[in-house]
């Protein structure tokens, strides 16, 4: 479990995230959605400590991130997996050197152990055969599959997704939706997801929270999101429905 308790950031004396509280669940996939300039990406920054917040508490099941120390914070996040918007894999090495980089920083297994659990992570996600391939050799379906692979090498507690549907076709998209879900079900993580697409709300979304001009706008069930009388997230539900189609055309 997550728990945001009156979270703010601000840059430049603007505020960008405003007073945030929500929990987001163990076992369930944890949906952040909102229009570009939302805060979004700034709060899931947040939550993971790539930025520092200027007041309220971050609590990973009632460890209060925010106020450790830079060691135990490094501690924390070795129970963190993050996959990244487009991968985000080194391109000048290969699938099995990406998914044994958090392994190579993080541990002191030996490189015959860094090398089975990557090849484990790897045949989790269904890639096989790939592991002396480079990133530009491989499909974007298939980075996406490996940056999951990479980010559940250490057996995370938590995972964190930043629009992990980005630039794929809407029948990889769903793959990758739902291997998410698998994989959050399986290791019973606290899975946070950031996305803009209504369709992995509505494949995944366990617990949705939508992000308007850095607040808790609304939050509830993908069951719920289509009968909420909130007019902002019903016109970003209309703005993302249709701009999901044009893409589809233009596929």
């Amino acid at each position: 479990m997550i728990e945001l308790q009156n979270i703010s950031k601000s840059f430049d004396g603007i505020e960008v995230i405003k007073d945030i509280n929500i929990v987001f669940e163990k076992g369930k996939t944890n949906l952040i959605i909102g229009q570009s300039g939302s805060g979004k990406t700034v709060l899931l920054k947040s939550i993971v400590g790539l930025l520092d917040i200027d007041k309220g508490n971050i609590l990973y099941d009632d460890i209060v991130f925010n106020t450790l120390n830079f060691e135990d914070k490094k501690q924390l996040r070795q129970k963190m997996g993050m996959l990244f918007q487009g991968g985000a894999l080194f391109d000048s090495n290969t699938v099995e050197e990406n998914v044994m980089f958090p392994l190579d920083m993080l541990t002191n297994m030996s490189f015959d152990e860094k090398r089975d659990r990557a090849n484990e992570c790897l045949k989790r996600v269904n890639i096989i055969n790939a592991n002396h391939l480079y990133p530009d050799e491989i499909s974007g379906g298939m980075k996406k599959r490996v940056a999951i692979a990479r980010a559940i090498a250490l057996n995370p507690k938590y995972l964190f997704c930043d629009e992990p549907n980005s630039g794929l076709d809407p029948k990889t998209a769903i793959l990758i939706d739902n291997l998410i879900k698998e994989i959050t079900i399986e290791y019973d993580m606290t899975t946070v997801v950031n996305t803009h697409d209504m369709n992995s709300v509505m494949e995944i979304g366990d617990k949705v929270m939508f992000i308007h001009n850095g607040e808790n706008w609304w939050e509830g069930t993908r069951d719920e999101i289509f009968n909420t009388e909130n007019e902002e997230l019903n016109s970003f539900i209309f703005a993302s429905k249709l701009s999901r189609k044009i893409r589809d055309l233009e596929k």
